[in-house]
């Protein structure tokens, strides 16, 4: 018997009504998307910015991150999609090697990083009309939160889930007809989101660090990062091109740019912006 393990079985449905089902992955990202709004409306207002240019934001976002996400999913875990069954990379279902509903499970962090980049670049030249640093530095702080409820959506799901901690300790996954427990990597994750969370929100409000451009989004790509490249540790693999570097995860391998970018942009010369 494991002592120290949670047999975790949730069906990840929360409300089903037969014609509709409210799943908890859903519902995550509804939590992170509404307290993303409400932390950048308080940030537009601190900065004298319309709620015009909050609104454009807020869709910029919302298709940039799942756009991003759902094709960095396939082009760095499974790219062999493209040429099997490339519909179900844009629906959410499947037709290889026979028609199912999947939902969109498929979604990488690391596309939706990338996604949000150039949707940031094209909003900051034709709505804020600011450097495209400025508004990266300021969507960290939601962004760092919506980490959070993503990651409890996946520990929800049963996905994503970390390796055997071959001791007592750990989650036993029922939903994947396991009976040992595996360490809970999703909510270390979320965790280590909160802290990066804290860790803006003191850097915007308690320090005149916002005014330096670059820095902020600097900030946060080096402790995001960091923290999924130690979360990769616990993680089960999840395939990729690791198989061909060896050494470290894919996920560790496309961490590390993210890694040096930030420090780039947190360290290198820059002149304060109001």
């Amino acid at each position: 018997m494991h002592f120290l393990s949670i047999t975790w079985n949730p069906d990840g449905i929360l409300l089903d009504l037969g014609f509709f089902q409210l799943r908890y992955y859903s519902l995550m990202f509804v939590i992170a998307f509404s307290l993303g709004w409400f932390l950048m409306k308080k940030i537009y207002q601190n900065e004298n910015q319309s709620e015009e240019s909050l609104d454009s934001l807020f869709i910029y976002m919302v298709l940039s991150i799942l756009i991003g996400a759902r094709l960095g999913h396939f082009i760095f875990y499974e790219p062999s999609m493209f040429l099997e069954d490339p519909l179900s990379i844009f629906l959410p279902f499947k037709f290889s090697p026979e028609f199912e509903f999947t939902g969109f499970r498929g979604l990488a962090s690391h596309g939706a990083a990338i996604g949000v980049i150039i949707a940031m670049f094209i909003y900051s030249k034709k709505v804020i009309k600011k450097p495209v640093l400025w508004i990266l530095d300021r969507i960290t702080i939601p962004v760092a939160i919506g980490g959070v409820f993503v990651r409890l959506g996946n520990f929800f799901n049963s996905e994503i889930v970390g390796k055997p901690t071959n001791s007592d300790y750990g989650v036993i996954f029922k939903q994947l007809g396991e009976t040992f427990p595996r360490h809970p990597a999703q909510l270390y994750e979320a965790f280590g989101y909160v802290i990066v969370f804290v860790a803006l929100l003191y850097t915007y409000w308690k320090t005149d660090k916002k005014d330096k451009i670059g820095f902020m989004f600097g900030l946060w790509l080096v402790l995001t990062w960091t923290v999924r490249f130690i979360a990769e540790f616990y993680k089960k693999s999840q395939g990729g091109f690791e198989s061909e570097l060896g050494l470290f995860s894919t996920g560790q391998w496309l961490s590390i740019p993210f890694i040096i970018i930030g420090f780039y942009l947190m360290f290198k010369p820059s002149k304060k912006v109001s």
